[in-house]
């Protein structure tokens, strides 16, 4: 009897957990989206009707593979294929629209006040959460850390992108351009003049930068690193351009193997990396000269002064802002590089007045830390460019309890898009020429030619702003006029124009230019 009434609680319960097992897949799938579809629209937002799970999520695909099935005209607006899902949602819907993302909605915002306010309230509008797990084997640090463990992290690495610091790392940067004209001299010689896919060439200064001013002597090491976060890249963009359900990761699926293995191969070499200089902090050597030894400083001196573990950072973490260093350091500057290259190609009178102001500070001679500060019209350019082709076209942000932005009121569980990049080609805050190459625009600075609207964010802004913009732009600068010192360069016939989107805006086929040696 007493086991018979057993077998019935038991099937009881597991009939209980099974229906409530059934309830929170279709409110996950169903319920929800319907709910929070019913919310927007009452709003006046306008998107596509939820489909079942994969919401937008294949038209999407489709819009980008078609974006980049082509290149197109040099003078062609870009914008459609380097952001085919916001501008196809945006021409479709309007500004007020919304996509799905699964069973996930997505809102745009483009009003640059409220694009203001996002970037600055960012306990509210926090980095989405959820999402293949893999993917943030690529980096995670202080570009996913939120609140408390944000703030910390932010503390304590400031100190190593001091404005004041850069100048020790000078000479690493100089000594990886140098490899890098060098080459080009040598293919430029026999002929006078060469054509070169440039993209490869700037994509290896820029991770030497990274792996000399990260680890100093334990450059080559770090070289390695970077070739296995290259490829993890590629692989994590793949995994977040297809719907992720729960336990997909543990999937032995090729991707799925081969991004672990990166991971077991990465984490493990930094650690030794890393565990190197806490032993010559501990023997009394000075290692600050680089990004680890002032990171690994700053963190000793939190830790004593709060005298607690606690308010450090593990090896872990040092090992994650590591990763971090490689992925957005090295893409961000080697894509400002080569779309910078590429605008100077196509406009000879800027290129000429970059090379005369570069000329008339340095002459042949090595450029300095105080005169690259002073070229006014390298900056207009890099300014311009960044406008043009920003690193990070997109900014997604996620809010996790019911808030108001502006009017609008925006329920839980919503993703909100910041599409950066129409912007900043927005013929409202730019003029009739927003979408030309202008650096003249910046002539009296980033306030006078936004008119003192927040319409500019190429390094994102608020709180969260790019850490290492000082860094990046800093060896924009002296790369360029090391190229401009010793080249002169026009585009290939062979080049064929094609922004797109891989996690940051790039050429989709090579950088084809016609360098001549002066």
């Amino acid at each position: 009897m007493e086991l018979g009434i057993y077998y019935e609680m038991t099937g009881s319960m597991c009939v209980g957990v099974a229906v409530l097992i059934v309830w929170r897949i279709l409110n996950w799938v169903w319920f929800e989206p319907k709910k929070l579809q019913k919310i927007l629209r009452d709003q006046g937002f306008k998107g596509n009707s939820y489909r079942l799970l994969f919401g937008d999520i294949k038209q999407l695909a489709a819009a980008k593979k078609e974006a980049g099935s082509k290149p197109i005209n040099l003078f062609d607006d870009f914008l459609p294929r380097a952001a085919p899902t916001v501008f196809t949602t945006i021409n479709q819907h309007g500004k007020k629209s919304f996509l799905w993302l699964g069973p996930k909605p997505l809102v745009h915002i483009t009003d640059p006040d409220l694009i203001k306010e996002v970037l600055n309230k960012i306990n509210i509008f926090q980095k989405p959460r959820g999402g293949n797990p893999l993917i943030k084997l690529l980096a995670s640090g202080l570009a996913t850390a939120e609140g408390d463990e944000w703030a910390e992290h932010r503390k304590i690495m400031n100190p190593a992108f001091r404005f004041e610091k850069l100048k020790d790392m000078v000479p690493a940067m100089y000594l990886s351009c140098s490899e890098i004209t060098s080459k080009w001299e040598e293919m430029v010689s026999p002929e006078g003049q060469c054509e070169l896919d440039v993209r490869p060439y700037l994509e290896t200064l820029t991770s030497d930068v990274i792996s000399r001013t990260s680890f100093g002597s334990s450059y080559a090491e770090g070289r390695k690193i970077f070739q296995l976060q290259k490829e993890l890249s590629e692989l994590a963009m793949q995994a977040g351009q297809t719907l992720y359900l729960p336990g997909m990761r543990y999937l032995p699926t090729k991707r799925n193997r081969r991004m672990k293995e990166i991971d077991n191969e990465v984490r493990p070499a930094l650690k030794t990396i890393i565990n190197k200089r806490l032993k010559a902090m501990q023997a009394g050597e000075c290692i600050n000269d680089d990004l680890l030894g002032l990171l690994l400083e700053s963190n000793s001196t939190e830790i004593k002064e709060n005298k607690n573990m606690k308010y450090g950072m593990t090896v872990d973490d040092v090992i994650e802002e590591c990763k971090l260093f490689y992925f957005a350091g090295q893409e961000t500057t080697s894509n400002l590089l080569v779309w910078t290259m590429i605008l100077l190609s196509q406009h000879s009178y800027w290129q000429e007045c970059a090379r005369e102001e570069v000329l008339q500070a340095f002459g042949s001679n090595k450029p300095d830390l105080d005169g690259l500060n002073r070229l006014k019209v390298v900056n207009m350019i890099l300014l311009e460019t960044l406008r043009l082709y920003p690193p990070g076209s997109l900014i997604t942000r996620a809010i996790f309890e019911d808030t108001k932005l502006g009017e609008m009121s925006l329920p839980a569980g919503v993703l909100v898009q910041l599409p950066v990049i129409l912007l900043h080609h927005d013929k409202e805050f730019w003029g009739d020429d927003a979408k030309e190459f202008n650096p003249g625009r910046f002539s009296d600075g980033v306030l006078k030619a936004t008119k003192g609207k927040p319409v500019y964010y190429p390094f994102s802004s608020g709180p969260r702003i790019c850490i290492a913009q000082n860094l990046a732009m800093l060896e924009v600068k002296l790369a360029i006029s090391m190229i401009l010192q010793r080249f002169s360069f026009v585009l290939s016939p062979s080049y064929k124009h094609a922004p797109y989107t891989v996690i940051t805006l790039q050429p989709q086929y090579a950088a084809n230019l016609i360098l001549k040696a002066l």
